[in-house]
């Protein structure tokens, strides 16, 4: 019995039934004027109800009436935040105007259901609690008031019946609301435009925060690396001088790092173009001197103006040579590092060499961490390829981006 009783508690009944009440005052509107309401037929009550759904079918050619009845069902016919009972699944409705004839069919439709369900239910509100009224108005004043029923009894047996109609009542208001809300998930829901147009939305904020989670694990791992390898080399080197060199480049190192952080947050509060500029090719020697400062012996050799490479593809150049390198002191140490940059008419080649940690057994595996699969993501979404792997006792990472017309 507690669970029958529970959507009578609910806000949203009541909500739904204000939302379906108000529809019905169309067709009474138009009864006014044809045929008139003095004691219509049963017939009369069919024409009431359904003259209005041209005029309606008409209203739902205009886009705003979409977006009109798909803010009121929002607020009507769903729970809110501060409901007592939520719905769970509750359909999601869309608040866009008409954008096809498909939108506006829909549209039509969900108008002259919520019309006639509306009117439907005016008419079951009304007849019910008129009977309830007569019936307790018949046990308050004795069994000749409820001869219309076709039957007297006493009073009291009246008084058992009033509620009746109300119950009734109150489950008709239950079921028509459930309809109503039912009804505007599929009439009212997204178009597979929006929802398409709601899934590359998503797409490409996913795309972003990809893009903004591979820039701080370059600039900040690349920083925290030099920072460690230069850290633990002044502690082994016990030398006055070169702790005070390796602070030098831990200071540098981390001002960089926090210049990159900085520059995400700020992607991040505003995304405006001056907010998003990168490091490029053009400053590959902060990298080689870097890499140098960890202890690595950077020959570097570059072909080609790097000032003239596409925008996109410098930046992700400097990345992938930034992830190298990193890589180099990560895993290798201080050994010398040979790095080649050719910038091509038709592409951007970056090649990486070094040696392992000790030249005599280079190690099996191809190395742990995401920093190699993060360099043939960046080359891969350019169009291009990256490639590392051990060749005649040497690292080697070789990566070709296509220059194209600078687009990304």
């Amino acid at each position: 019995m507690p669970g029958l009783l529970q959507p009578l508690t609910r806000a949203v009944t009541y909500t739904r039934w204000c939302h379906l009440l108000v529809a019905a005052f169309v067709p009474f509107a138009g009864a006014f004027i044809h045929p008139g309401l003095s004691r219509p037929a049963p017939a009369t009550w069919v024409v009431i109800g359904l003259q209005p759904v041209p005029l309606v079918l008409a209203a739902a050619l205009i886009p705003a009436v979409r977006r009109a009845e798909g803010l009121q069902a929002r607020l009507m016919l769903f729970p809110g935040a501060e409901a007592r009972v939520r719905s769970g699944g509750a359909p999601k409705v869309s608040a866009a105007p008409s954008a096809s004839w498909s939108d506006r069919a829909r549209t039509g439709l969900w108008l002259v259901l919520r019309m006639e369900t509306g009117f439907v239910l005016a008419l079951v509100t009304g007849l019910l609690m008129t009977l309830s009224l007569r019936l307790a108005g018949a046990a308050l004043g004795g069994s000749g008031d409820a001869a219309w029923l076709g039957f007297t009894a006493p009073g009291w047996v009246y008084g058992l019946l009033a509620p009746l109609p109300l119950g009734a009542m109150a489950a008709a208001v239950v079921a028509a609301g459930a309809l109503a809300a039912g009804a505007a998930g599929r009439l009212l829901g997204p178009s597979g435009r929006e929802r398409l147009a709601a899934l590359e939305e998503r797409a490409e904020r996913l795309l972003e925060h990809q893009r903004i989670a591979r820039e701080l694990h370059d600039s900040i791992g690349h920083a925290l690396t030099l920072s460690v390898v230069q850290a633990g080399a002044a502690r082994a080197a016990g030398s006055a001088e070169f702790t005070s060199r390796a602070l030098e480049t831990i200071e540098e190192t981390g001002r960089a790092a926090l210049e990159d952080l900085e520059r995400v947050l700020r992607v991040l509060r505003t995304p405006s173009p001056s907010a998003t500029a990168r490091p490029d090719l053009t400053q590959a020697e902060r990298l080689f001197g870097s890499a140098r400062a960890a202890g690595a012996e950077v020959d570097a050799e570059i072909t080609g103006a790097l000032d003239r490479v596409p925008g996109p593809v410098s930046r992700e150049g400097y990345r992938i040579l930034q992830e190298a390198l990193t890589n180099v002191v990560r895993h290798a140490g201080p050994v010398p590092v040979r790095v080649t940059v050719t910038a091509g008419d038709r592409s951007l080649l970056l090649e990486v060499t070094n040696p392992p940690p000790d030249t005599l057994s280079p190690p099996s595996g191809t190395g742990g961490g995401s920093g190699v699969e993060g360099i043939r993501e960046r080359a891969a979404l350019l169009g291009g390829r990256a490639d590392a792997g051990w060749e005649h006792g040497h690292w080697v990472l070789r990566a070709e981006l296509p220059r194209g017309d600078g687009r990304a």
